[in-house]
C-alpha cells in the first residue's frame, strides 16, 4: 500500500470518531486502531461503531440548544452589497488607516469599499454599482458569512 495513503488513512481515524477502520487491498491488509483512554477503565464498554441513520431533513434541524445565528435585517431600498466570502470585515486597507468608505461617500463602480480577510488574506472588495453609501452594516473587525449584508449603496 502506499505510504501516502497510509498516512492519509490514519489521519482519518485521528480525527473522526472511528476507533478502528481494517482495509484489505490486493497488494495487502492495513488495521488501524485509534488509542482509547476510556480502555483502561473496568466495566466501560465500547459504543457501537455503526450509529442509525437519520433522514436527511432531521440531520439539518439544529441541535437542541444550539445558537441559531441572528438574521441581519437586510434594508428595504437600495442596493446591498453583500460578501464573497466567509472573513473579517475591515473598513481600511490597514490598522489605523482612514476608512475606504464614510457613509454619504459617492462611490463608483470598481472602488474599493471594505476588505475581507479570509485565511490570512487580505481581500479587497469593490462596490459593483455606482452610487452613494447610504448605511454600513457591519462593524470593523466583525466577522461576517457568506451572503451577508455589508453596506448599502443607493
Amino acid at each position: 500500500m502506499d505510504l501516502r495513503k497510509l498516512k492519509t488513512l490514519v489521519d482519518l481515524v485521528s480525527e473522526s470518531n472511528i476507533s478502528e477502520l481494517e482495509i484489505t487491498e490486493a497488494d495487502g491488509k492495513v488495521r488501524i486502531v485509534k488509542a482509547d483512554v476510556n480502555a483502561a477503565r473496568p466495566g466501560w464498554a465500547p459504543a457501537p461503531l455503526v450509529a442509525p441513520v437519520a433522514p436527511l431533513a432531521a440531520q439539518a434541524a439544529p441541535l437542541p440548544g444550539a445558537l441559531a445565528p441572528a438574521p441581519v435585517p437586510v434594508p428595504e431600498t437600495g442596493h446591498v452589497v453583500r460578501s464573497p466570502m466567509v472573513g473579517t470585515f475591515y473598513r481600511a486597507s490597514a490598522p489605523g488607516a482612514k476608512p475606504l468608505v464614510e457613509v454619504g461617500q459617492p462611490v463608483k463602480e470598481g472602488d474599493p469599499i471594505c476588505i475581507i480577510e479570509a485565511m490570512k488574506i487580505m481581500n479587497e472588495i469593490d462596490a459593483d454599482k455606482d452610487g452613494t453609501v447610504t448605511k454600513i452594516l457591519v462593524e470593523n473587525g466583525q466577522a461576517v458569512e457568506f451572503d451577508q449584508p455589508l453596506l448599502v449603496i443607493e
